[in-house]
């Protein structure tokens, strides 16, 4: 710098008024006390949230080699106490989550969260559902607990609309970090839905603990810091930061009522739950003296507590308590629309009900179609209220006004009359009216119904009389040029524009249409108002990034708004399963862009495509066994056979088609007419093709071996990563595995999705056997072994374990299997490879729920003899299910004295004498005298004596294995 330039940053620095310099995020790790100090000032900068993302973002940045390769974040004493300061930064907030959602973005909040995860020592590799959160330490049960509330609430805020934000020139060079943030937010949105009936789950185990909770505090993150955990501290009951059962029952409550009623919109019964979880967070609040810990809105919670007893029927008119919602939603279920029509008049003077709450009625009243009629007159209430209020008249009512029928006229007048106070009505009141009548007449084109309100007392008192004389001469002079006889062309392209009116009333009109015609209409209107992209209205909104370019491409904005939203919301309704708009949506679309784009036609072609597939596939999921019509598996063919060039194509398009061909067992198609081209091009048609081979061949009479090991080759790819070696400080070479890489033809994340779109039990079965394999060598555990059936067309050894990841197949395995079970919870082959994984996991509990249903599966619920193979080595009065009685194993089960598994109320059920004789000298020896009497009375059954005939000991079997096998059932399921 020169000294010229000093000198004048000098002069500007000494003129103004001394501020001290934000604190930089380095200096934190050089001062262990600088942070609480930070934290404690009324207004420390930076914030705490963004102290959060600073923190965050440095311990994630990744590093570069020597080779100048990028490698993943370095676990380092640097980045781990990076992410411990922003945990206690969390710790500082006391986990609000309502202020974190706030500050901090999806993949900062999720990278934060799962950090707390790890440092509270919650299992890894292990689904939160599956942790009994009763015998957890606190602050890792509320570890669990924060995450899910999360993750249920995130899945809610992320369905309201956003404003979506329009790049500055500043801005343009960050829209590929915007958009790969915007990537990461939907990857975890994605999981987050996926899991959603796990979280609730979870939280509903929380709200039915009774007793106090504990979550990380400052203190408790240092002694983990600091490695003095050892003695317990942060493990025990008193550890950090109390909050009471009702405090988060409230809370926990509150988030529950939110995600129920967020799904009520796709399943009408689950508004109940919302109801009775926002009814418990009401009770507890009046309850609680203190609450500190809750944070919720609580004129939310009125609102959500409103809607749910309108949409449930949970309220009594005759009630004192009763609002005017409540009033309104009563007679609304009880059918009584006149009584409606009339409480909306009256509320135009009383004027009680909010506009938002009418015309969210009336939307409703619009969806059934023999209404129409009750419509009309609650659009007249609506727009009376409107005028009254100078407010600009809603689209729907200026439409009821292009041709109305005198009786509609005459209902405008009588609700004018009516909403007008009956004494002295205000000077704003009649001014407005007034207005409103002048509107009316200028709007009818009927000279005849001009007459009918020009001549009405109303009219006559509000309007003097030179402007009544105006006012119809107008009308007349305007009758003169208008034709009354034209009619609007029935083409989609023909629609005349409505009159203008306010653009953010037409934008929220563009938002909630489905109707083609309508939407083409409203942005003409729109065009004609303001010249901008109406495409960007609403932030949900969305074509794939693959169409995006050739659809902005489109010259003419008008159509290019019109393709871009009739596209986003066809997609939209597939997405909530609503095919029937989608349909309409895309047809709209398909007939704009074949008069001008070649390109545009084909990919709206494959969009129907997949629509239709995905409508097929959800008809099939729901208990349809109505083969495809031989048209659709052509065009599935055809697409997949596709050869244009220089044409955009979604991937998900290719894999749904190839998951489509697997689920209707066309494996003679994959196998043998699909190209060379295509099977090496798109990794799906791969995949889909080796599936198709292996099980093409099982059921011969030798299991081929040569497609298998294709397929095993590609899935241990997928399931591979990268290894790299580098030198550590101390001169010794060390290994850095990178999770996730691009070794395989597909990440891991993306085959577990293509994998969860195929229905067909046979693929299901050689993919569970595939990793099952998988699975038993990388744990290189030979005593306990996961059954599956197919096994021996699987290799039995790996060249190169060490590259794969193996948490990555143990939750793939789990994942695979669960799902396989949501399809047919009755397989019994199914069933003993969960109940074996959760055996070998020593989750034991699960483990002999599933094996019970398995033995329930196959022997007609135990009225039958369950096969011998269903069964292995876990308790001693299975031990005697094994074709050779395990004594060893029962022996060792029977010594345990500190199990819990109320084995004396089961020796009614022992049928082996020699278990028995070893159950009264184990009792005898520990001085259990009352167990040792149970014992002895079972061996002394007559039916038990060694004497007996052969046969007499096996029904004697055959009667205590059916016995204890129902007694079991009856306590698990």
């Amino acid at each position: 710098m020169s000294a010229e330039a000093a000198d004048r940053v000098a002069a500007v620095t000494s003129s103004r008024p001394g501020t001290p310099l934000q604190t930089s995020w380095f200096e934190f790790l050089l001062d262990d006390s600088l942070l609480e100090k930070h934290l404690q000032k009324s207004n420390p900068d930076p914030a705490p949230v963004q102290l959060i993302i600073q923190f965050l973002e440095q311990a994630s940045k990744p590093s570069v080699n020597e080779q100048n390769q990028v490698q993943p974040p370095a676990d380092n004493r640097r980045n781990r106490t990076l992410k411990l300061l922003a945990l206690k930064v969390a710790a500082h907030m006391k986990w609000d989550l309502e202020v974190l959602e706030k500050g901090l973005t999806i993949p900062v909040l999720n990278m934060l969260l799962n950090e707390l995860l790890c440092v509270s020592k919650v299992p890894p590799g292990v689904k939160h559902v599956d942790l009994d959160l009763s015998t957890l330490p606190p602050t890792t049960a509320m570890a669990v607990i924060i995450y899910n509330r999360w993750a249920i609430r995130t899945i809610v805020l992320s369905s309201f609309p956003e404003k979506q934000t329009k790049p500055g020139p500043h801005q343009i060079n960050m829209l590929n970090i915007v958009q790969q943030e915007k990537e990461m937010t939907e990857n975890i949105l994605t999981v987050l839905k996926e899991q959603a009936a796990d979280s609730i789950s979870v939280l509903e185990g929380a709200v039915r603990l009774k007793k106090d909770f504990y979550v990380h505090t400052m203190r408790t993150l240092d002694l983990l810091a600091a490695d003095t955990a050892a003695n317990g501290e942060t493990e025990s009951s008193t550890a950090g930061l109390r909050i009471s059962a009702d405090e988060l029952h409230c809370q926990v409550h509150y988030d529950l009522g939110g995600i129920f009623f967020h799904q009520g919109c796709t399943d009408l019964p689950i508004y109940e739950k919302a109801r009775d979880h926002f009814r418990q967070t009401k009770e507890l609040l009046k309850k609680l003296d203190s609450t500190v810990h809750v944070h919720l809105d609580e004129k939310r919670l009125a609102g959500y507590w409103n809607a749910c007893r309108a949409l449930t029927g949970d309220c009594d008119p005759s009630d004192p308590q009763t609002t005017p919602y409540d009033q309104i939603n009563s007679l609304i279920r009880a059918h009584n629309y006149p009584a409606v029509i009339e409480a909306f008049i009256k509320d135009n003077i009383s004027r009680s009900l909010p506009n938002h709450f009418r015309r969210s009625v009336l939307r409703e009243f619009f969806k059934i179609k023999p209404l129409y009629e009750v419509c009309h007159k609650l659009c007249v209430c609506n727009g009376v209220r409107d005028a009254l209020e100078g407010e600009i008249l809603s689209v729907r009512f200026q439409q009821l006004l292009l041709k109305p029928s005198k009786e509609v006229v005459d209902f405008i007048l009588e609700v004018c009359t009516r909403s007008l106070e009956k004494d002295r009505p205000s000077e704003a009141s009649r001014r407005n009216m007034a207005n409103f009548l002048k509107t009316l007449c200028e709007s009818l084109e009927d000279l005849s119904l001009v007459f009918v309100v020009s001549s009405h007392k109303l009219f006559m008192e509000l309007l003097k009389e030179e402007e009544r004389k105006v006012l119809v001469e107008q009308m007349r002079k305007r009758s003169a040029t208008i034709n009354l006889s034209a009619k609007p062309l029935p083409s989609f392209y023909d629609i005349p524009a409505s009159a203008s009116v306010n653009i953010g009333q037409l934008e929220q009109q563009l938002i909630l249409s489905l109707e083609p015609r309508r939407i083409r209409q409203i942005l003409i209107e729109l065009h004609g108002l303001a010249e901008r992209p109406f495409w960007r209205v609403n932030s949900k909104w969305e074509v794939p990034p693959d169409y995006i370019n050739v659809i902005l491409g489109i010259k003419d904005n008008l159509t290019k708004d019109l393709v871009y939203i009739l596209m986003a919301k066809g997609l939209h309704c597939i997405s909530i399963k609503d095919f029937a708009h989608a349909r309409q949506l895309f047809s709209a679309c398909l007939e704009l862009v074949t008069e001008f784009s070649p390109k545009l036609r084909q990919v709206m072609l494959n969009e129907i495509l997949l629509m239709e597939v995905r409508a097929h596939e959800t008809m099939a999921a729901e208990g349809s066994k109505e083969r495809p019509p031989p048209d659709l598996v052509s065009r599935v063919r055809g697409y997949l056979e596709m050869r244009i060039h220089d044409l955009p194509l979604r991937q998900v398009v290719g894999e749904e088609c190839v998951a489509f061909m697997l689920n209707w067992r066309e494996n003679d198609y994959l196998t043998l007419q699909v190209s060379p081209s295509l099977v090496m091009n798109n990794p799906y048609i791969k995949l889909g093709q080796l599936l198709a081979s292996t099980c093409k061949e099982l059921p011969g009479p030798k299991e081929s071996r040569r497609t298998a090991k294709e397929l095993w080759d590609v899935v241990v790819q997928i399931c591979s990563i990268s290894i790299q070696h580098k030198r550590n400080s101390d001169g010794r070479i060390g290994l850095i595995k990178q999770r996730e890489s691009s070794m395989g033809i597909l990440h891991r994340s993306k085959f577990i999705t293509f994998i969860k779109k195929i229905r067909e039990p046979l693929v299901l079965t050689t993919l569970i056997s595939l990793f099952v394999r998988l699975h038993s060598i990388v744990r290189d555990d030979i005593v306990n072994e996961v059954t599956a059936e197919h096994l021996s067309i699987w290799p039995s050894s790996l060249p190169n374990i060490q590259a794969v990841d193996v948490e990555a197949v143990a939750v793939t395995v789990k994942e695979l299997v669960s799902y396989a079970l949501t399809l047919n919870p009755n397989n019994q082959s199914w069933l003993i490879t969960q109940a074996d994984i959760y055996f070998v996991t020593n989750q034991y509990s699960a483990a002999l729920n599933l094996y019970l249903q398995a033995g329930a599966v196959c022997s007609d619920f135990f009225t039958k003899a369950v096969p011998p193979d269903i069964y292995t080595d876990q308790v001693a009065v299975l031990c005697q299910f094994l074709r050779e009685v395990d004594y060893m194993t029962a022996f060792k089960a029977l010594q345990e004295q500190n199990s819990h598994d109320a084995m004396d109320s089961f020796y009614d059920y022992i049928w082996d004498v020699t278990i028995l004789e070893y159950l009264t000298h184990i009792h005898h020896k520990r001085g259990e005298t009352e167990k040792r009497q149970i014992a002895i009375k079972a061996i002394g059954q007559t039916e038990l004596n060694t004497s007996n005939p052969e046969e007499v000991l096996q029904l004697a079997a055959q009667k205590r294995k059916k016995r204890f096998l129902q007694a079991m059932a009856k306590l698990y399921f």
